[in-house]
């Protein structure tokens, strides 16, 4: 695939998601679908609230209709091509129904977790058997080495582990405006490079297309937002982030691509261990990006230098597969 091609593909989905989005916000705001914001969160966020939510919508029609239309037209829709739409779509129902659940019932704690975990696995456990229809192999590597290890069956308690664990973890660090949406265009962009190393074309395209439509997303959702993606969004992000991940068969490099999302949701982890544990907090606030707002850091600061260090990891990624 030329570097024209990825320009066009990259170009497609972020004017396609920069037409959608001005045709979707007032349509949200009529349906009154504005977000929530937690007491619990920092107080700066409550002027955030009633901003139009549910804006993954948005960007994954673009995704889809940029995906298959230049799958198809370049001859290269392939079963992996439909099992990252499936995904993606799938987590962004999941999403959807738990947005649809909070904004409009006024449920606030939308789906539960395990009914939000139930549906995660059906379609982890789903996509894995359509990919094993092809040529999948069952390994898992270690970056920057030889050596993996073949998981055998027991590779689909893998995926749904890595598909739920990154779904969730892209939904935790959807805190703060434009951060989802930029820290996840990178990642996406990384493993964009890595399948057109790997002469992985249809992965690229789906890729490449997340790109572009994050990228215009950003437009409307960069501080001061007027639209946030909501779960529909994120956990659509997070899945089908994961899944590309598996089909380049560099699973573990999403830690370092992903170094973001893994901190954020470490964080959680390490606050809720200590806090059981000790009685005491390690964070003033988590997911981590709360904790820096609490110490002083502006939002946009916060942000920057999560993009910063989001980009640092992939760039450093990408040396090391590629050069």
């Amino acid at each position: 695939m030329t570097l024209a091609t990825t320009l066009m593909i990259v170009g497609i989905g972020f004017f396609l998601t920069v037409l959608l989005t001005p045709l979707f916000i007032p349509a949200l705001k009529r349906m009154k679908f504005g977000q929530s914001i937690r007491e619990e969160g920092p107080q700066s966020h409550m002027k955030k609230a009633g901003t139009p939510t549910m804006g993954g919508l948005v960007f994954i029609v673009s995704i889809v209709l940029t995906t298959l239309g230049v799958a198809f037209y370049l001859e290269m829709l392939t079963t992996q091509t439909i099992v990252l739409v499936i995904v993606f779509v799938g987590f962004g129902l999941i999403g959807f129904l738990d947005d649809f659940i909070k904004v409009v019932l006024k449920r606030n704690l939308g789906l539960t977790s395990r009914q939000k975990l139930i549906g995660q696995i059906i379609i982890a456990v789903a996509s894995f058997f359509l990919i094993k229809q092809g040529p999948f192999e069952t390994t898992v590597g270690i970056p920057f080495t030889d050596w993996s290890m073949d998981l055998g069956i027991a590779y689909v308690l893998f995926m749904v582990f890595w598909l739920v664990g990154f779904s969730n973890a892209v939904n935790l660090t959807d805190g703060l405006d434009g951060l989802v949406s930029g820290t996840a265009s990178i990642a996406f962009t990384t493993f964009g490079v890595l399948a057109m190393y790997y002469n992985q074309q249809d992965i690229a395209i789906f890729a490449f297309a997340v790109t572009g439509a994050l990228l215009g997303f950003l437009i409307f959702n960069a501080n001061p937002a007027k639209l946030f993606m909501g779960d529909t969004g994120s956990l659509a992000l997070g899945g089908a982030l994961a899944m590309v991940s598996i089909l380049v068969k560099q699973e573990l490099l999403l830690l370092l691509v992903g170094i973001i999302f893994v901190a954020e949701t470490l964080s959680v982890i390490l606050q809720v261990i200590s806090f059981k544990t000790t009685g005491k907090r390690i964070f003033k606030m988590s997911p981590l990006h709360h904790h820096f707002e609490l110490s002083g850091w502006s939002e946009w600061k916060v942000v920057v230098v999560f993009w910063s260090t989001a980009f640092l990891a992939a760039f450093i990624v990408v040396m090391m597969e590629v050069l």
